[in-house]
């Protein structure tokens, strides 16, 4: 099978339950109250299902670069598409590794944080979901610009050109 076929039928796969899932979430039982608040019934559904979903994530990409890799031995993707794949993928590595530099500076100095219910969280595990936030908005701001210039078609003219 194809990996554009597998990948294409894991995207609608978890799609479907995602919006299973959260339909279910979204208008099922809200009478769980949980100290002061009211916790939805199916909480843990959502939580068990976003990490099964990184665990389904992360073994798709390992195939796919393993597979990508082994299809593509001796091929230029440049000379066929167009567009620098590889240059793009050095890009990418080096991006998200910045990223997560920049987050884990921006979060360093953090103090223990106490939740309303009593809980203490670390100051270095408090550093790390910063250090994750900013990695999120800097990755999401790169791929929006990432998706504007595919749009506009720069890398493949630049590379036709030559």
């Amino acid at each position: 099978m194809k990996v554009e076929k597998v990948s294409k039928m894991a995207l609608y796969i978890c799609v479907g339950i995602i919006l299973v899932c959260f339909a279910l979430f979204l208008t099922v039982g809200y009478d769980n109250p949980t100290g002061s608040y009211n916790e939805p019934k199916l909480t843990d559904v959502i939580m068990w299902l976003m990490y099964a979903l990184a665990v389904v994530t992360a073994l798709l990409t390992i195939w796919s670069v393993i597979t990508g890799i082994q299809n593509s031995k001796g091929v230029d993707s440049a000379a066929s598409t167009g567009v620098p794949g590889g240059k793009i993928a050095v890009c990418t590595i080096v991006l998200l590794v910045v990223a997560f530099v920049i987050g884990y500076f921006c979060g360093m100095g953090e103090t223990d944080f106490t939740a309303a219910d009593g809980t203490v969280t670390t100051a270095p595990w408090v550093t790390v979901v910063d250090a994750f936030c900013v990695a999120i908005g800097i990755l999401f701001v790169a791929a929006v610009a990432a998706v504007g210039i595919s749009m506009t078609g720069v890398l493949t003219k630049s590379a036709i050109k030559k």
